[in-house]
């Protein structure tokens, strides 16, 4: 390997970056942008350590239908395709394999065991810095984002659903989260062998309301309608848009990937991705200042860093840094060690 090379293309890599941050940062300051959007994935949550269930190594990846609690034909569906777990019909003939699964995401959701990234919070101080913010759609049933205080629950739109609030699939009667958690807690096997307390079998979680097995969290299940907040506020907020910002999602699902080419033609949009995506959709990657797509290629955390850094928003993103994940928390120290010893450096000159 030409290391000379490398290392240039690297610096070039990174100057590029942060030229785009500081257009970016540009665009949120103007006073002709408005009202900003932002579509988020799992890309966002990436730094908090939550188990993705999707990708190589994942938990439908390394399912093991042999041992949840399921007839011979229904584990024959789950080991053809693991996303079974999670569709509808699957679920009104047997809740445990959904249960199951998701036994330690829901207790540890409970339990607060993942925290909202550097990612989470800059979309916070968006709506408390600008009041620029109109919507958060996010793809993540994970409910980090609801650790942002500061951050109105009508600000955001869970389209795929949430992990932090139960109801009965049947009914719609609304099930106290503490509740449900201490039924799953106690009456939901164990399957990954982590719980030693856990029960041996699974038994029924029934709803107080109609009786039926079917209480689980407000996620949406495979076959199922999104919920109705979805289309009202894509109706409200797309056309006056002036600014989109897709962080952490592959943009492959469908309807939420709409917002891309639903936005108002004077809408800029920002990619916040490792890679390229959307393509197909109609964003064009050709790095031309007056081309409306910016992309900013890196993690979300480390973009959405120096991107309040670019802000000025440094400070108020350090009061968070107890709340923060750990590899999160590590890049913001980082970022500020390094900041500090730049001005230290031109303060000795």
């Amino acid at each position: 390997m030409n290391f000379k090379k490398f290392s240039l293309a690297m610096i070039s890599s990174r100057a590029s970056v942060s030229q785009d941050v500081k257009r970016i940062a540009r665009i949120i300051e103007s006073p002709e942008c408005k009202s900003i959007l932002v579509l988020t994935g799992a890309g966002i949550s990436c730094a908090s350590g939550i188990p993705d269930f999707r990708s190589p190594g994942g938990m439908y990846d390394t399912l093991k239908p042999d041992l949840i609690t399921a007839t011979s034909s229904q584990r024959k569906l789950m080991e053809m395709d693991p996303s079974f777990v999670v569709e509808k019909s699957m679920f009104f003939q047997n809740a445990f394999p959904y249960l199951e699964v998701r036994r330690p995401f829901i207790l540890g959701t409970q339990e607060l065991k993942w925290k909202a990234t550097i990612a989470h919070r800059f979309i916070e101080l968006l709506h408390t810095k600008t009041a620029k913010l109109t919507r958060h759609y996010t793809q993540n049933i994970d409910g980090l984002i609801s650790q942002c205080a500061e951050l109105p629950s009508k600000k955001t739109v869970d389209v795929h659903g949430t992990t932090c609030e139960v109801c009965c699939e049947n009914c719609g009667a609304d099930v106290d989260f503490s509740d449900f958690c201490n039924e799953v807690r106690s009456k939901i096997k164990d399957i990954y062998r982590q719980d030693n307390n856990a029960p041996t079998e699974s038994s029924p979680i029934q709803c107080k309301a109609c009786r039926k097995a079917t209480v689980k969290p407000k996620t949406v299940l495979f076959g199922s309608c999104l919920p109705d907040e979805f289309f009202s506020c894509c109706q409200q907020d797309l056309e006056n848009a002036d600014l989109l910002i897709v962080a952490g999602t592959s943009l492959v699902v469908s309807p939420a990937n709409s917002l891309v080419y639903n936005v108002n033609e004077n809408c800029k949009r920002v990619v916040v991705n490792t890679e390229k995506v959307g393509e197909e959709l109609g964003i064009v990657y050709n790095g031309d200042e007056t081309n409306r797509d910016i992309f900013a290629q890196g993690s979300c955390d480390e973009i959405f860093l120096e991107l309040a850094d670019a802000l000025g928003w440094m400070d108020e993103l350090q009061l968070a840094v107890e709340k923060l994940p750990k590899p999160s928390r590590d890049l913001l120290e980082m970022k500020i060690e390094s900041k500090t010893k730049l001005e230290q450096g031109h303060g000795g000159k």
